[in-house]
């Protein structure tokens, strides 16, 4: 049997009192942990001080609910540009352009027998007719100008205010208006709304004002007038006009130009120029929101069939504006995001502006005699 009580060691008390002290110390370190757990989770339950803002940084015409802050720096936010003299003295050019233009779009009494100067009757005609189609064209181009600005400001994308572009020499006047747009900072939607509310607000001015003047033309002989005006190729929508309003035309009957027709007519091809779907152009906008990178398969192959057309067919009255294209490039650079989904309302819209193209496009846009 073994007896369970021994003679006491005196070292191995000392041992044991060390081995104590260590253990003191250890559970000294637990109880401070503990205390800091403890302060922390209660930390946790206390509501956080407010954190004041700097006034550096905080736009009080920001809207409240902008989720993704900007900083007053970044072009989407920053100033954009305002009407300057420029602007204003392009427009005056344009106007007054399109007004010397347009006096020699409507009738014009003939003088008396023996009269070579202007009768008081033709001055006051030519002005009435100048005025007339100024003011209908300059109202076209600045809706349509305006749409794309004004959605760009409501996006706060920075676009710079219409550049009218005046050009006497052309039978028009002018070769309409531009707005400079900074790319990359519109996503897909975006994009979308800016570059279509241009001829959509176009069209609410160009249609009526075509209506108008259909209503107040008149109809002429072809023979009578060959070799004596330029007569203007005429676009599907504008050929319905005339037959709601005079009925079915012969093959020599002609309508003749007023001031107010000329100004839809103009409206209207221009509107549909601008939606050809190539590169900058609102169609090349619209398009690329529709379809994506797609949309340079699109550009190239009108960019290389226009050419081929006009060396078929001797027509090169296309010929500036596509190198205006080529030179802006017809691929449509990315947008900010083109991820983001435009919703079935905006595709469809977008197509059917693109469509306007068939009834409102003329490849032929003027016969020179």
């Amino acid at each position: 049997m073994t007896d369970s009580q021994k003679t006491p060691d005196p070292e191995g008390e000392n041992d044991n009192q060390g081995r104590e002290n260590e253990f003191d110390h250890l559970h000294e370190m637990m109880d401070q942990l503990d205390d800091q757990i403890a302060e922390y989770q209660a930390s946790l339950s206390r509501p956080a001080p407010p954190v004041e803002s700097s006034p550096e940084i905080v736009d009080s015409s920001a809207p409240q609910k902008t989720s993704i802050p900007m900083s007053t720096d970044d072009p989407r936010v920053g100033d954009v540009p305002r009407w300057k003299f420029l602007h204003l003295a392009l427009f005056l050019l344009t106007f007054l352009s399109c007004f010397y233009k347009g006096m020699v779009t409507g009738d014009i009494p003939s003088p008396p027998p023996g009269v070579t100067e202007m009768t008081p009757e033709m001055i006051s005609a030519l002005l009435w007719n100048g005025f007339q189609y100024s003011f209908a064209v300059m109202l076209i181009l600045f809706s349509h100008e305006m749409g794309h600005y004004l959605q760009a400001r409501r996006y706060k994308v920075a676009a710079s205010p219409p550049f009218f572009i005046p050009m006497p020499l052309l039978p028009f006047g002018t070769m309409g208006a531009v707005i400079v747009q900074r790319s990359g900072y519109a996503d897909r939607k975006k994009l979308y709304d800016i570059a279509i509310s241009g001829p959509l607000a176009g069209l609410v001015f160009a249609l009526p004002v075509a209506w108008m003047g259909a209503l107040n033309s008149e109809v002429a002989s072809r023979a009578k007038l060959v070799g004596e005006s330029v007569e203007f190729g005429d676009p599907l929508v504008m050929q319905w006009m005339y037959e709601l309003v005079h009925g079915p035309l012969g093959p020599d009957q002609v309508i003749m130009l007023n001031p107010l027709l000329f100004a839809g007519w103009v409206g209207i091809f221009i509107t549909a120029l601008n939606l050809i779907p190539i590169g900058q152009l609102d169609g090349g906008h619209i398009l690329y929101s529709l379809i994506g990178r797609r949309a340079h398969v699109v550009a190239m192959l009108l960019v290389y069939g226009t050419l081929a057309y006009m060396v078929a067919t001797r027509n090169f009255q296309y010929a500036l504006m596509l190198g205006l294209i080529v030179l802006m490039g017809p691929r449509h650079p990315p947008t900010a995001n083109d991820r983001i989904e435009l919703g079935w309302f905006r595709v469809v819209l977008g197509w059917l502006t693109l469509a306007f193209i068939v009834i409102g496009f003329t490849p032929v846009p003027m016969v020179i005699p």
